[in-house]
């Protein structure tokens, strides 16, 4: 293998984010990466993501020509990922996580407790806007797609109030110092994965699966997990208000997995919002149990509400 072909969005963020990743291979391996651009259905598409039907729609396209053998490798935003496993292919690695909280990016410096009442605040998550409405604010929300830069541009004109959004992109691009606020996950939860690098290849493709697993996190790993298996429970849709994040700390007996979860109504109420803890290695067990507790709440009437 003397060049590995990496198919991946077009971009900046992506492109910047796979990146990170053909380094790093260079780096261990001393083997050239090509990044190869691939168009997917999400990015053809200016409507909303629940229209297109929701999870995939950054990813099927990958996959396809990865399956077909046109790239090695495919590298994702994990969150973009379908929590239902393709069997042609494997998650071979996940590297470590940037930072996965949501920031704001508002006009004149402002924070989303100095916003207005009825500033115009821009977001095209539903799980965003639920827990925005949650904190009582009195501004509006109002729908948005785009890249970082088309987003943050409505706010430069004064389109929008502000914007909400993942302070990983931000991160990995060099703009983080443009959020005017970093959101407490106690206020607003993330989504499942948010953060988080997706390596794929072909299940049969044993040298490449070698290769990608030094990149592999194993915290990063276990709290994604979590993550996506308490999604997977609920079986949510791309239009239900849900956020989950886990974190792999020291405890008293060694590593423990935490995990937090909300499900919301697009208004901002009712919510739910439970955690659960386990090791690390039950990392599945532990996003299903938080799951059934949740659909034991009602979490199933308010995603329904939603859908």
């Amino acid at each position: 293998m003397t060049v590995l072909r990496l198919g991946t969005r077009a971009s900046d963020l992506a492109m910047t984010q796979s990146g990170v990743v053909a380094d790093r291979i260079q780096e261990i391996a001393g083997i050239e990466v090509e990044l190869v651009t691939i168009s997917t259905q999400g990015d053809l598409a200016s409507g909303p993501l629940s229209a297109m039907g929701g999870q995939g729609v950054f990813v099927i396209a990958l996959r396809e020509a990865l399956v077909r053998g046109e790239v090695d490798l495919a590298v994702h935003s994990l969150k973009d990922l379908p929590t239902a496993a393709d069997p042609r292919l494997v998650l071979a690695a996940i590297p470590p996580r940037e930072d996965p909280r949501d920031v704001l990016v508002a006009r004149d410096g402002l924070t989303l407790a100095e916003l207005p009442q009825g500033a115009r605040v821009g977001t095209g998550s539903p799980r965003r806007e639920a827990q925005l409405n949650a904190l009582g604010l009195g501004v509006e929300v109002v729908p948005i797609r785009g890249n970082v830069d088309t987003r943050i541009a409505k706010v430069a004109s004064g389109e929008y109030d502000g914007v909400l959004l993942a302070r990983a992109g931000l991160l990995r691009l060099g703009r983080a110092d443009e959020a005017t606020e970093v959101i407490d996950p106690l206020q607003m939860l993330p989504a499942p994965g948010q953060g988080a690098l997706a390596c794929e290849c072909r299940v049969d493709d044993d040298a490449t699966i070698r290769l990608l697993s030094q990149l592999d996190d194993s915290d990063t790993r276990a709290a994604v997990t979590a993550e996506r298996s308490f999604l997977a429970t609920l079986e949510a849709g791309c239009s239900a208000p849900v956020g989950a994040l886990a974190e792999v700390a020291w405890g008293d007996d060694g590593d423990e997995l935490w995990l937090r979860a909300m499900v919301g109504h697009p208004s901002g109420s009712p919510s739910i919002r439970l955690s659960a803890t386990g090791l690390p290695h039950e990392a599945a067990a532990v996003g299903e149990r938080l799951a059934a507790e949740m659909l034991a709440e009602g979490a199933d009437s308010l995603m329904a509400v939603a859908s």
